[in-house]
This record gives C-alpha cells, sequence and structure tokens, in this order.
C-alpha cells in the first residue's frame, strides 16, 4: 500500500539501466542513437567494480586490440598487451565521456518494483519510474564461499579476490588458494614468487593457452566463429554459462599460465576442496581425472582450430602446431591438511562470484536466485539484462562482447516501447 504514493512521486524517465559499466555504457550508447531518453544509476563511480573489488596487478584476458565498445577501441601502441587496471579504468571512463552518458553516481538501487505497467526504481537518491528496465550490474558482485569455508574464518584468515589486493596484506606463511579458473592461478602465481607456499585447490577447470601457432588464443577465438557462437546454438545453454573462465592471464612476456608452470615454481597442487573434518582440510582424489578432461577439452578446441587453418588454406602461412604438454599430476596428491598445524595462514576462496539481486521486487529469479531470460530479455515485459556469461554470444561477459549484445537488446526495447505507446494511443482513441 506504500508503493503508490511512492511511484506518484518518482521522476519518469523511458529507460533506466542499473549499472555504470562497460555493460551500461554500451547500452546507452544505442539508446540514444535511437532518441530514447535514459539513465544509468551507479552506486559508485563509472566502472566502480574495476576500481575497487580486483587486485593491484590484475591485467585483462583479452589483448588490447580486443578492447572496443561501440564507436570506440584502443588507439595505443601496443595493441598485444593487455591492459592494467588504471588502463581499464580510463578506457571505460573516456567511453563515458565520449558519448556524454546520462549516469547519476553514487546512487545505490534499494528495491525494484512493477507497478501498474511501468517499474518503481527506489534509490539512496530518490525514486524513479520507467517503462523498460536495464540491469546492468554485473555478474560478479558476489564472491561464492561454500558453507564450510564460513565456518574456517572463525579460526583462520580467510579472504575473497574482492578483498585481496596484493601479497603484502597476507600474514607471513602458507596460503591455501581455492579454485583453479583464471583468478585463482594468478593469485597463486603472484603469492607464490612473493615467497610463501601456496597450496592451491583445484576442481573442473578450463585449459587454454596464451598463444597457439603464432597467434593470441583469443585471436582463434573470434576468427573461427567460437567467440560468436549463439546462446540459441548450443545444446546445454545452462551448462554453457556455468563453465569456469578459461586458464588465462594478461602479461606483457604473453606467457601460459597452467597448472604445469605453477607446479615448476613450487605450487602444491591438490584436488577439490570437499569440506572439513575435525580441523582437517579435504581434497577430493579426482585430480587426475579433472585434468584428464581439461587436456582432452584443450586438444579439442586446438583440433578445431587447426581444421579451421586447413580448410582456408593458411596452412604454409601459420606456425606449426605446438600443443601444450599435458597436465602433469602426481600420481598420488595430497588429500587432506591439518588446518590447526599452523602450515597455513591465509585461504583464499578463488571458487566464483554470482550476481546480487537482493534489490530487485519482481517474480523473475530462479530457485538458485539467478534471472530467468532468455538471450538478456528478462522474464517480465520492458526487463532486460546485460554482461552475463554466455548471455546472447560466447563473448558476452568480455569488454568487447558487449557490444552486439547491447545493439540487440536496444533493438528489442525499442519495439517493446513503440508498441507500448502504440497501445496507449489506440487505448485514449
Amino acid at each position: 500500500m506504500n508503493q503508490t504514493p511512492c511511484f506518484r512521486r518518482a521522476r519518469y524517465v523511458s529507460t533506466i539501466i542499473i549499472g555504470g559499466g562497460q555493460a551500461g555504457l554500451a547500452i546507452s550508447y544505442y539508446l540514444s542513437q535511437r532518441a530514447i531518453d535514459h539513465l544509468i544509476l551507479e552506486r559508485g563511480e563509472v566502472a566502480n567494480s574495476w576500481r575497487h573489488e580486483r587486485w593491484d596487478s590484475l591485467r585483462l584476458l583479452t589483448p588490447n586490440w580486443q578492447s572496443r565498445l561501440p564507436g570506440y577501441c584502443y588507439q595505443g601502441i601496443k595493441p598485444d598487451d593487455y591492459m592494467t587496471m588504471p588502463e581499464i579504468i580510463d578506457f571505460i571512463g573516456l567511453f563515458a565521456q565520449q558519448i556524454s552518458a546520462p549516469i547519476q553516481c553514487g546512487t545505490r538501487v534499494t528495491e525494484v518494483h512493477r507497478v501498474d505497467q511501468n517499474y518503481l526504481v527506489q534509490t539512496t537518491q530518490g525514486d524513479w519510474t520507467c517503462s523498460t528496465l536495464v540491469i546492468a550490474s554485473g555478474a560478479f558482485n558476489t564472491p561464492v564461499v561454500p558453507d564450510f569455508g564460513r565456518q574456517l574464518a572463525e579460526t583462520m584468515t580467510t579472504i575473497t579476490p574482492h578483498q585481496y589486493k596484493s601479497p603484502t596484506q597476507l600474514a607471513d606463511g602458507g596460503v591455501l588458494v581455492v579454485g583453479a579458473s583464471a583468478t585463482g592461478l594468478q593469485l597463486a602465481d603472484e603469492i607464490q614468487q612473493s615467497g610463501r607456499q601456496v597450496i592451491l585447490a583445484v576442481g573442473e577447470h578450463v585449459r587454454m593457452p596464451r598463444y597457439y601457432r603464432g597467434r593470441d588464443i583469443l585471436w582463434w577465438m573470434d576468427m573461427t566463429g567460437l567467440s560468436d557462437q549463439r546462446y540459441d546454438e548450443v545444446d546445454d545453454i545452462t551448462r554453457a554459462r556455468q563453465v569456469p573462465s578459461p586458464q588465462l592471464a594478461g602479461s606483457s612476456e604473453r606467457n601460459t599460465l597452467d597448472l604445469n608452470r605453477l607446479a615448476s615454481q613450487g605450487v602444491q597442487i591438490v584436488g577439490r576442496f570437499s569440506g572439513v573434518r575435525d580441523h582437517t582440510a579435504q581434497f577430493a582424489g579426482s585430480l587426475p581425472n579433472v585434468c584428464k578432461l581439461a587436456d582432452l577439452k584443450l586438444g579439442r578446441l586446438l583440433s578445431t582450430i587447426d581444421q579451421w587453418i586447413e580448410a582456408h588454406g593458411l596452412g604454409t602461412e601459420i606456425d606449426e602446431p605446438d600443443r601444450p604438454e599435458p597436465t602433469g599430476v602426481d600420481g598420488s596428491p595430497r588429500l587432506d591438511l591439518n588446518l590447526a598445524s599452523g602450515e597455513i595462514k591465509t585461504i583464499i576462496w578463488a571458487t566464483g562470484f554470482r550476481p546480487d539481486y537482493s534489490w530487485l521486487k519482481v517474480p523473475v529469479l530462479d530457485r538458485k536466485g539467478m534471472l530467468r531470460h532468455d538471450g538478456g530479455i528478462v522474464n517480465s515485459p520492458g526487463m532486460y539484462v546485460l554482461g552475463l556469461p554466455f548471455m546472447r554470444r560466447r563473448k558476452s561477459s568480455f569488454i568487447h562482447g558487449v557490444t552486439d549484445d547491447a545493439y540487440d537488446i536496444s533493438q528489442h526495447l525499442a519495439n517493446y516501447l513503440n508498441s507500448t505507446y502504440r497501445r496507449k494511443c489506440v487505448s485514449v482513441a
């Protein structure tokens, strides 16, 4: 009963975009092109998560030449390098300035309701109503920590990648990094090089070389069309959206970062962290099989690239195949670790992230708290989402991947507004 008065006092704009990162700015560009009035609501600053929720040494996984947004791309002198955090922040910030994005910073959305045929967006800076709503708040808002991990926080220092900045903040002593996707591998590498002994707990992962046959692996993903594969072209899109991020790292040396390299540096590789009993961490014994499966999938990817090269008659122009060595795994990896022994001082949970929709009071979430959508078109009239993994294409969660998605969504949104306007006109007549 209290919603209607707030609704009447709220300001109106055709479209509200929640989130001022690359996804929100990309669709803002296309809405401006279509002369659709809109407003971006950003909880902090432009590119806020890049500013405040990343570690100091992080670089983009994608090469600079792949950094592009609508009508805007990298113009520097190092196209094959990888952006640092300050460079990413500048890149996105300059794009926001170039397109004169209508953004209101320092505005946290507290609740969103469906009221009549519109959305009521309640914020810390007043309320808005809109006919269409675009959720571009990101897919990596909340680190995922297993239930037993939260219990460990009472007896040991545990942190997430959002809290980690550099090895200097860690206590002297060993570090257990849990998770072996891009984040886990990069943190394990950096911390091991700082002089601390790292144990890396490895579950399902996607192995990928930085370079293959003389080209960045993401160049091949683009050329073969794999990056552009659509969500409605795969057999199991739910499964595809849950695949871990590839084991990649951006560096000027363009080195491949994988379990073999970490092991050669002294990192102890163990299986998936499966639980704790009597202060003892237990690791799954499936590590050899998990690594064999990752090697098998890597082989299939590289074979696809080889076949594409041959099909296009480029075999004589491209470097010969240089397949990575199979993952070397100890035949009897460690299965437990006494957490009370003092061997480990810090645990870092690189076990993935999930979006935060706690403010969304519209019935569009599934039982796991994830948005129900069809390629970014949410199961509520006039509501959309951008920036999720494999949302419309395999590249959707990358900076360069949001452009095509934003164009598609802006087109659907414009058609929705036009049809709504026509219905109103008919009703009035």
